[in-house]
């Protein structure tokens, strides 16, 4: 297995539009940084946010999950309370090659500040915007802008093409366009 540079997602970009829009070299001018970076992409998170209210005294069931243990907001930043959590997306769509999987990690930035980002890998020849997942590990309000880098995604290349892929398989996250709760 191997970690993939900036050469070779560029190549991809070009050749597959593996990430679209793909901006081609780390960006920071006063934001959390995002884009291409040495081994990887460092990806944005729009401005649609649900976040995790329990206003209606319901239980978590990943099997009959609720729609209204969430609150949707639009806007240029997202206030996640004390200890809760907040779902998103990425302002990138991608498209996973079928020998390649995709690991995602949180940026310094909000882990230093007690937040963390999490997403299960990207599976080889799944493609979509990817949903997001921030929890505020803090006993304080935390604040994720919109627009900016929030996580790196990296490319492995497999030893070979797996016997089944995610598309092949027809994952029930496939092509998925806006923030995307649990499905069975």
């Amino acid at each position: 297995m191997t970690v993939l540079s900036d050469k070779w997602i560029k190549k991809m970009v070009k050749t597959h539009e593996i990430i679209k829009p793909f901006v081609s070299k780390q960006t920071r001018k006063g934001k959390i940084s995002f884009g291409l970076s040495s081994y990887g992409y460092d990806a944005r998170v729009s401005n649609e946010f649900k976040i995790f209210t329990n206003v209606n005294s319901g239980v978590v069931d990943p099997k009959k999950f609720k729609k209204e243990s969430f609150v949707t907001k639009i806007g240029k930043e997202c206030i996640i309370p004390p200890n809760s959590f907040a779902l998103a997306r990425t302002i990138e769509y991608f498209k996973i090659p079928e020998n390649v999987l995709v690991i995602c990690l949180g940026k310094s930035t909000y882990a230093r500040c007690g937040i963390i980002v999490n997403v299960t890998p990207l599976e080889p020849g799944w493609e979509g915007y990817v949903t997001l997942e921030f929890s505020n590990t803090t006993p304080l309000p935390a604040k994720i802008y919109a627009n900016e880098g929030v996580a790196q995604f990296v490319f492995i290349k497999g030893n070979q093409t797996p016997e089944v892929t995610y598309s092949k398989r027809k994952g029930k996250y496939m092509k998925q366009k806006g923030v995307t709760l649990p499905k069975v």
